[in-house]
């Protein structure tokens, strides 16, 4: 007899052929069995296969099916109890193996579906075609053959879209958890194509919460991985996004690498995240947190590189003489004993000491002051009014304005089409 790897778990269909029963077990070698049977099937059970098992399953069912010619009948009784049998069992996805040899048809079509989100194999003995080249197996003076196939190798499709339309939602954890189930669930060959999809969504929901070199580490991963399955085929719309995914990459690594104590990227990415956040996921709230974030980094971004001034650390006399004086009275941490400057004094700094970013944000203050004061008094700000999406656009067209940045220089995440 054929030897398989033992399996952790196996639901066997059994009506009225304990032989096929047993072969089964025997060559799976289940941790964990579960018969699905009607009630007159338990005696045979008793009598006919558990005597003949070789090597007896650390833990064992059954479900009794009231009405085996019947698919509602099978199928209520099955999503009723098999869930919480196979939790108690610690079973994970793609751990299962259903034996459907001596299911009725309502019941091969009630186990497909109950199982589906345990099952990796699927497998039965059938009657050997004629002249058939595969194994052939005498049970009962019949000559049989050994089939197994994967549903999840053709349901993953489905679910690859529904991980793919998650993604482009934003909700990049939930699009990493669903393609890490199916990557559990499909076939060998399978797996590493969507080990990488799990990779690429983790990665940019690293980034989505600035954990840029653990998503940086990520899309590389990612980034490799789809290469090389884009190379066997793949799944159409693979090759148009490996350019992005790459563009991306290469962004993170010049975050990652830059030494700076002020990174010039950081300006790129926090525009693009605010953009993001109010366009894509709609919350204008954490668009407007990251947007007031954005222009900060744009003051600090000059201060430090044209005029080697850390806002966050301050020395009073580098300052503009008329700005002295203010620093020492207003500035002072007492914890820490460091000068540290608010945003709107960063600008002032840079007006006067004649840089052309800060005289340009004091001819926008009257445009940018009500759009300031809506970020204050928002519920992420300080106050209690949620704030609107069009007052976080207008604040967002302002810095943008501002910083001279151009939309073509911001990170753009891609959108999945697979």
């Amino acid at each position: 007899m054929a030897q398989d790897h033992p399996v952790k778990a196996l639901v066997i269909a059994l009506v009225d052929d304990p032989v096929a029963a047993v072969y089964s077990i025997n060559r799976l070698k289940p941790d964990a069995l579960c018969f699905v049977l009607p009630e007159a099937a338990k005696a045979l059970v008793e009598s006919a296969v558990q005597p003949k098992i070789e090597q007896m399953p650390r833990r064992w069912d059954w479900l009794v099916l009231a009405e085996t010619g019947e698919f509602a009948a099978c199928h209520q009784t099955l999503a009723r109890s098999l869930p919480d049998l196979l939790r108690s069992w610690e079973v994970q996805p793609g751990e299962l193996v259903v034996d459907m040899t001596g299911s009725t048809a309502a019941m091969a079509g009630a186990l497909t579906v109950a199982t589906l989100p345990w099952c990796s194999r699927v497998v039965s003995l059938i009657q050997a075609p004629q002249g058939a080249d595969d194994e052939t197996i005498e049970l009962n003076g019949q000559a049989l053959v050994w089939t197994q196939s994967n549903p999840w190798d053709e349901a993953a499709t489905v679910s690859r879209r529904e991980g793919c339309e998650l993604f482009n939602r934003g909700d990049y954890s939930a699009a990493a958890k669903l393609f890490r189930d199916v990557e559990m669930r499909v076939s060998g060959g399978g797996k590493p194509l969507y080990r990488a999809f799990a990779d690429l969504a983790e990665g940019y929901n690293l980034w989505e919460r600035f954990h840029y070199r653990q998503a940086w580490d990520k899309l590389k991963t990612a980034a490799k991985a789809l290469e090389m399955a884009s190379l066997w085929g793949g799944p159409p719309g693979l090759k148009t996004l490996l350019p992005s995914i790459k563009a991306n990459a290469g962004f993170l690594e010049r975050l990652v690498l830059d030494p700076a104590e002020v990174k010039d990227s950081l300006l790129l990415d926090l525009l693009a995240h605010a953009s993001r956040r109010l366009h894509g996921v709609r919350d204008p709230e954490g668009a407007m947190t990251a947007l007031v974030r954005a222009l900060e980094a744009c003051a600090q971004r000059q201060l430090f590189k044209q005029h080697k001034i850390k806002s966050w650390d301050v020395q009073p006399e580098r300052l503009p003489q008329a700005l002295q004086e203010t620093c020492r009275t207003c500035y002072l941490e007492d914890i820490d004993g460091k000068y540290k400057l608010p945003l709107q004094a960063q600008f002032r700094v840079l007006a006067g000491l004649g840089d052309q970013l800060g005289q340009s944000f004091l001819r926008e203050w009257p445009t940018m002051k009500p759009l300031l004061d809506a970020a204050h008094h928002a519920v992420l700000g300080h106050g209690f009014e949620p704030v609107k999406g069009e007052r976080v656009q207008q604040l967002y067209d302002v810095v943008v304005k501002l910083s001279g940045v151009t939309e073509s220089s911001l990170p753009k995440f891609p959108s999945l089409a697979l």
